[in-house]
């Protein structure tokens, strides 16, 4: 697997571009995908009651029609809780994107983010789509403007792209998301779109993307929201020519592996670039007897207030971190637990058996003062370990959120 530059414009036959339409005042705030090809499409979708009329639009596409060959994705208002208008509103902006490229609207896939309970300005979004048609571009730069224009709170983009062989043939696989609040995902993420010119069938695309986001997406939290919006497409054209995978085998585990590749980079970009956050949090729990007891007890570390915020302050206050362990619902000896703290600044055992080592507070403080930070959790139970990650909670985060319709 080879890391290149670029996201979603990066495989063969995909164009994208990102531009202001007028929603949000001064700011890119809508973005499309376009395939060549017809492509085989999977997708994974917030477990939120309360779903957006995008998310109700796009899973009649991925779970019925099965196929696509457009992305429209508008930032600033979410389209959600907007009722039958809403919906309506998705099917137009589907036609207006089908009637300029001569496809079904049952091939053109909507994803919207911002402000819930207002309906989207569909005049300006039919004339974002006019005018984002002949701006087309496969090019790096252009794909680097969607990643742009899907963004909300985020504070800078996030995309990324492997290339892999496949049958002897380069198959490419690119990205983007958005994520910075209300993140907390049950199915998937804030917004991700991943595409790729392998051929694959759908059944093995939708497979590859509900196995790997239960390890990625899946293990993101910024703030405990769940929002009414997730979605994550994964689009693949088949231009890159390999022979088709339509059964698990060696090239199967190589898509899956580039997949995951991209699905963890945004995913720890998004926790990295959480609301007001100066630090990425990583949580390891190793030594777990089973892949779930790791799973609930580094999501409880990664999601505690207390423990986000002493990570703001890079203070060592290891008691928070064994009390989120505590009443995570899993069961663990808490007298057999070794936990260390790890950075670029060093590696430190803070505690051992469940009692402090003694370690020095100055040293503690240098590693927690990292951009990035890990706590690595020993149950000493078995051999299953599990990844979440998050970030500290700063007093920015409740600036951002106390006003941000306004």
């Amino acid at each position: 697997m080879k890391k290149i530059a670029g996201g979603v414009t990066a495989p063969k036959g995909f164009q994208a571009i990102g531009i202001a339409a007028g929603i949000k005042k001064g700011r890119k705030d809508m973005a499309m995908i376009y395939s060549e090809a017809k492509c085989s499409v999977a997708g994974t979708f917030t477990t939120n009651v309360v779903k957006a009329a995008p998310v109700k639009w796009d899973q009649q596409i991925v779970y019925g029609n099965k196929t696509a060959h457009a992305v429209v994705v508008n930032s600033g208002v979410a389209n959600a809780c907007t009722g039958e208008e809403g919906l309506g509103y998705c099917r137009r902006t589907a036609q207006k994107a089908a009637g300029l490229f001569g496809i079904d609207e049952n091939q053109v896939l909507v994803a919207s983010t911002g402000v819930i309970g207002k309906q989207i300005p569909i005049d300006v979004i039919e004339a974002g789509i006019e005018t984002m048609k002949p701006l087309l571009s496969e090019s790096e730069a252009a794909g680097s403007l969607a990643a742009e224009a899907i963004m909300t709170t985020d504070t800078v983009k996030k995309e990324a792209a492997v290339e892999i062989e496949l049958g002897g043939k380069t198959v490419t696989v690119g990205g983007m998301c958005k994520g910075s609040g209300m993140i907390h995902p049950n199915m998937c993420t804030m917004l991700s779109f991943v595409v790729t010119d392998a051929d694959i069938s759908q059944e093995m695309l939708q497979k590859a993307l509900s196995a790997d986001i239960q390890d990625t997406y899946n293990m993101v939290s910024v703030d405990g929201d769940t929002s009414t919006n997730d979605t994550c497409l994964l689009l693949a054209n088949g231009l890159a020519g390999n022979p088709k995978i339509t059964e698990e085998g060696e090239d199967y585990q190589k898509f899956c592996e580039a997949l995951n590749y991209i699905n963890t980079y945004l995913a720890k970009r998004m926790a990295a670039d959480g609301e007001g956050a100066t630090a990425l949090f990583e949580v390891k729990v190793v030594g777990a007897e089973s892949k779930e007891q790791a799973v609930t007890l580094s999501k409880s570390i990664v999601t505690s207030s207390l423990t986000k915020a002493a990570i703001y302050g890079h203070d060592a206050n290891w008691g928070r971190i064994l009390c989120a362990m505590g009443y995570s619902g899993a069961q663990f000896d808490p007298e057999k637990v070794d936990l260390y703290f790890e950075s670029a600044a060093g590696k430190l055992k803070i505690i051992e058996n469940g009692v402090s080592t003694g370690y020095s507070e100055e040293t503690a403080t240098k590693i927690l003062s990292e951009k990035e930070v890990t706590a690595i959790a020993d149950v000493k139970m078995g051999e299953a370990s599990a990844t979440a990650w998050g970030c500290d909670l700063t007093y920015d985060y409740i600036k951002i959120n106390a006003d941000y319709r306004s």
